[in-house]
């Protein structure tokens, strides 16, 4: 197929306050990406940014066509990579993105990357290499980047490679789980499910909407501050900027339909909680809680076995849990799994390819160490 080019006026970086007055235009790209990024679209990007970048440092790299909006990412220049005072360009991510594909639209992918890596070849200043973190290692979004590199004879290294469980199953739950986990283990389930029952009667609540979103926000905050993460500062109530960016961004993907809430409660009171969005046709885990004083029934688990419906129930066709690679609960609950990682890539004119070249040559050769 021939492929059309995108002139330089067609994609441009502008100030990511600039982008909410195109909202409209940024949810229809976000609904007709190639690959789905909830952490990417406007009601869970732009809070982000008004928390985390107070000083106005990211921008946003757009691509438009006949003024229809087809590709986004937000990016940023940074100083430091690890250790060292190696400039960079990057995709922007804070503590709670856990994907880093840019939004782009059907059919686009490989007139993103040529126009996104011309741009930055352009706009090299001091730095050495383009840097995306977070980044899906399959699919059409990095074939259409490894097909431009390959055009186009860079140098480039994917540079941490990794995998975090992934649901994907066309299986009833109860199958599902008779093949994840163990007899033995589904037996002690339904005996600590039992016991949790001489406590009170307890259920599963399903929530979407926006209907009681600021009641479930302040419970699922207070329940994560209860326990070891806010022990240690690090729950999402702890911090103003983490609290605001939560609860904005909550409402947000309700309001958008883009939210599904799951608690497990006893009595009424919630003993578990975790929240999901949902971008068909697959969905992201984004936030789970427990109260650990009820630790001995396994709410957790419990409230994940729940889960294995959520498929089903949603008629979507996957689920990314967001978990980090070692997770032994996410492991063990879900069989399959995503790959993802860090990618390099050589900019500018040749005397910087070349200092890159040795760069990556040496992180690659020290990995997982790095440069």
């Amino acid at each position: 197929m021939f492929e059309q080019p995108v002139s330089r006026a067609e994609l441009d970086c502008v100030p990511w306050r600039a982008m909410s007055a195109e909202t409209a235009a940024w949810e229809e790209l976000a609904r007709c990406a190639t690959e789905p990024n909830p952490f990417y679209e406007g009601w869970y990007l732009l809070p982000s940014l008004a928390s985390f970048d107070r000083d106005n440092t990211v921008t946003i790299l757009r691509l438009k066509r006949n003024g229809k909006l087809h590709a986004l990412m937000p990016i940023v220049r940074q100083s430091k990579y690890e250790r060292w005072p190696l400039v960079h360009v990057r995709n922007w991510l804070h503590s709670n993105i856990f994907f880093g594909t840019p939004l782009i639209a059907k059919g686009m992918e490989t007139q993103f990357w040529r126009a996104m890596l011309e741009w930055a070849d352009r706009q090299t200043r001091m730095s050495l290499f383009l840097h995306l973190q977070e980044f899906a290692l399959s699919g059409p979004v990095f074939e259409g980047l490894t097909a431009v590199l390959a055009s186009e004879e860079r140098n480039w290294g994917v540079v941490e490679d990794k995998e975090r469980a992934l649901l994907a199953s066309d299986l009833p739950a109860t199958d599902y789980l008779a093949r994840s986990v163990s007899a033995r283990t589904r037996k002690d389930l339904n005996r600590r499910a039992r016991r949790l029952s001489e406590i009170g009667p307890y259920s599963f609540e399903w929530k979407t909407g926006i209907a009681g979103i600021e009641r479930w926000t302040d419970e699922f905050l207070a329940l994560e501050a209860s326990g070891w993460k806010g022990q240690a500062s690090s729950a999402l109530a702890c911090d103003s900027s983490t609290n605001q960016m939560f609860r904005k961004s909550l409402i947000g993907a309700a309001e958008s339909e883009r939210l599904v809430r799951l608690s497990l409660r006893v009595d009424g009171k919630p003993i578990a909680m975790l929240s999901t969005f949902l971008t068909p046709p697959g969905a992201f885990g984004f936030k789970t809680a427990f109260d650990e004083n009820y630790a001995r029934f396994s709410p957790g688990l419990l409230l994940e076995r729940e889960f294995l419906n959520a498929l089903k129930r949603f008629d979507i066709d996957w689920c990314d849990s967001c978990a980090a690679p070692n997770h032994s609960v996410m492991n063990r609950m879900w069989q399959e799994r995503r790959r993802l990682g860090r990618i390099s890539i050589s900019i500018g004119g040749p005397l910087r390819r070349t200092t890159f070249g040795q760069v990556l040559r040496r992180e690659m050769a020290n990995a997982p160490s790095g440069v």
